[in-house]
């Protein structure tokens, strides 16, 4: 009885795929599409170099593996960002279900896989000019891909902070206190195993200065956050603190593997399964990150008090394949080291001193929006108070 069911379920989900009526089905379908052009772009770079030392096309790296090795991700992140900008255009603004916009999104996905198979191949047609171009470009909308991650992981913390304090029994209270203080042991061990593993000597100067200064701006947030004209509670401030902590040591992690200091990348210099293993996680943990963020645009709307209707779409088509094509320039970032001259190793993701640096940044603007969307109400309710006086 169970399986029959099941397959009956299974036949609903393929007539809604069919017939385009499901946008929530959709946005998978989207998403491993993205992970397909990840693993394409992977694939390109660590085992691609004889073909591509054959194209005519990439006659401007002179065989050298490293600039083949980048350009040939590059190609594949332009064909991901050509499908996804595509899919931007043609769906931004759709507001309502079963308009023709919204068709498109759900359904015609004959028609999108010939689009998206053609725009694989016309990056590789193209001269090596132009995909540079195109590198230099993709850095600056990596940062946007950043930022608007970086904005909806805030708003999601505020979110559960402001649900957790909406509710005034005392057995809530007590959760959010427990959470707060093992979000802050975390943050602290956290701290204490990066001097241990990244700061074994007086000499490393440089990781010493990246982990004490996310100390203080874990310090500072907290001194904010419990100030009393601006009351946000502890538990924003303590998982702010993991995220920046997070930051902290990726961006150590991502340091040369030749560097003193750091001894976890030295161990981890030889392609052996755990690396394989963490490589993989790690290209999920992108593909999951750029999903999440792609279905948050609610808390980019301006105006949120605006109601809703049956019929309104679940969450914004243009937003979501903006992020997406913003997504594709990020992950061809992480893939060559934000650095096209760079030598990367099989099965690495987002190493050297522009990964780490980009990281470092990265936290401090972090602490500088989460500070500034603290502060800023209150800025703008004085200036109110002072006009209206």
């Amino acid at each position: 009885m169970e399986s029959g069911s099941a397959k009956l379920q299974f036949k609903s989900w393929l007539s809604q795929f069919r017939n385009g009526s499901n946008p929530w089905m959709a946005r998978y379908v989207y998403g491993f599409m993205f992970l397909i052009a990840n693993l394409l772009a992977w694939a390109v770079r660590d085992y691609g170099g004889n073909v591509l030392t054959e194209m005519e096309r990439l006659k401007g790296c002179h065989g050298v593996k490293d600039c083949l090795g980048a350009q040939g991700v590059l190609r594949v992140s332009l064909a991901c960002f050509m499908f996804y900008f595509t899919m931007f255009l043609s769906t931004a603004g759709a507001s309502k279900l079963k308009e023709p916009r919204d068709s498109w999104q759900s359904g015609w996905w004959s028609a999108k896989i010939v689009l998206w198979v053609t725009f694989i191949i016309i990056p590789f047609l193209l001269p090596a000019a132009i995909i540079q171009l195109y590198g230099e470009i993709a850095h600056f909308g990596a940062g946007v891909f950043l930022l608007i991650q970086l904005i909806s992981i805030i708003s999601f913390i505020t979110w559960l902070n402001d649900c957790c304090q909406s509710s005034k029994s005392e057995r809530c209270q007590i959760h959010i206190m427990l959470l707060a203080t093992t979000a802050y042991v975390l943050c602290l061990t956290g701290i204490i195993l990066m001097y241990i593993w990244y700061a074994p000597e007086p000499s490393c100067l440089l990781n010493i200065f990246f982990i004490t200064w996310t100390l203080v701006l874990l310090q500072l947030m907290t001194s904010v956050s419990l100030h009393p004209k601006v009351n946000a509670g502890i538990l924003t401030p303590g998982l702010m603190g993991l995220y920046i902590v997070f930051i902290c040591w990726f961006a150590i992690r991502s340091e040369p593997s030749g560097e003193s200091c750091n001894k976890k990348a030295e161990a981890s210099n030889k392609t052996d399964w755990l690396t394989i293993i963490s490589f993989v996680i790690a290209v999920l943990a992108m593909v999951i990150a750029t999903f999440s963020t792609g279905i948050d645009s609610k808390c980019f709307q301006f105006r949120k008090d605006e109601t809703e209707s049956e019929d309104d779409v679940p969450y914004g088509y243009g937003f979501f394949h903006f992020v997406f094509a913003t997504g594709a320039m990020y992950f061809a970032m992480l893939l060559i080291g934000w650095n096209t001259h760079q030598s990367m190793k099989k099965f690495t993701i987002d190493v050297g001193w522009a990964s780490t640096w980009v990281r470092i940044v990265n936290e401090w603007i972090a602490v500088c929006v989460y500070l500034w969307m603290l502060v800023a109400p209150i800025i703008w309710k004085s200036r109110q108070t002072a006009e209206s006086a």
